[in-house]
């Protein structure tokens, strides 16, 4: 399966909200799905890979704006993925494992002052997407967001867009929540932790569960680096579409320590 050009790139700058009848969107086919399903663990694998080798001269991705160059390719075919059952749990499931891998990634390359603000573009487009999934929305590539809108005749046949659950509304806020955390504690330069860690060496990194915590002085430095670039009100605004439509109030929680913790970028689906 190709990508549709249209997918190559995710832009949520000035749109309109309309309405989209289900009658000209459908679920995907079985054939469509396994297609999908496809192409999307092919570039997951292909991003996984490329991380991996990040360090090595061979790599595709040896920078962090080309690693996220290739997460939005993946954002983009994800959101194209219609909210109708049974394909509305395919979105989410993907996007879950999208969030999970890049905010894994992201402390694995330096944390130059030029990638922040390429950085937090990213964030913000994943912020917004995650409210299009919440809102059960339809992602048009050319006009953004629109509402689905299934009528009463179809909706009693049983066609149905099914809401984000629970579990995946908790998976995603452990995500953001540590997530943001562990941002804080790159930018300061203390979360530089390697991507695998043996249990013999365990020690000279500490306790696992300190992932996300930082100290005064290490958000005092982030502070001072963000104003500097003229960003600090990007980040504190980290994910505040998402947060407040998961009843968090639009602010960052501290962590606690299972929510610092996240799983490494994998290659099948969760």
């Amino acid at each position: 399966m190709s990508t549709p050009e249209r997918a190559t790139e995710t832009t949520f700058e000035s749109t309109d909200t309309g309405t989209l009848s289900h009658k000209t969107l459908r679920a995907l086919t079985a054939r469509q799905e396994r297609r999908l399903t496809n192409y999307l663990e092919a570039q997951f694998l292909e991003m996984t890979r490329g991380y991996k080798k990040r360090s090595e001269p061979t790599t595709h991705l040896p920078t962090l704006p080309l690693y996220l160059d290739a997460a939005r390719k993946i954002l983009a075919m994800i959101l194209q993925i219609p909210p109708i059952d049974p394909s509305s749990s395919l979105r989410t499931a993907y996007l879950l494992r999208l969030t999970n891998d890049v905010l894994v990634s992201i402390p694995g390359y330096l944390a130059d002052d030029s990638n922040i603000p390429i950085l937090l573009d990213w964030l913000d487009d994943l912020d917004q997407a995650w409210l299009i999934i919440l809102q059960a929305q339809v992602w048009d590539p050319e006009n953004g967001p629109v509402d689905l809108v299934i009528d009463a005749e179809d909706a009693a046949s049983g066609t149905r867009s099914s809401p984000v659950t629970q579990t995946e509304r908790t998976r995603l806020r452990s995500l953001l929540v540590g997530g943001s955390a562990t941002l804080e504690e790159w930018l300061s330069g203390a979360g530089r932790r390697p991507e695998r860690i043996d249990e013999e060496e365990e020690d000279d990194y500490g306790d696992p569960m300190d992932r996300g915590r930082s100290s005064d002085s290490d958000s005092e430095s982030v502070n001072d680096l963000l104003e500097n670039l003229g960003v600090q009100d990007r980040f504190d605004e980290l994910f505040w579409r998402t947060l407040q439509e998961l009843g968090l109030g639009g602010s960052i929680l501290i962590p606690s320590a299972e929510d610092s913790i996240m799983c490494e970028p994998d290659v099948s689906m969760k």
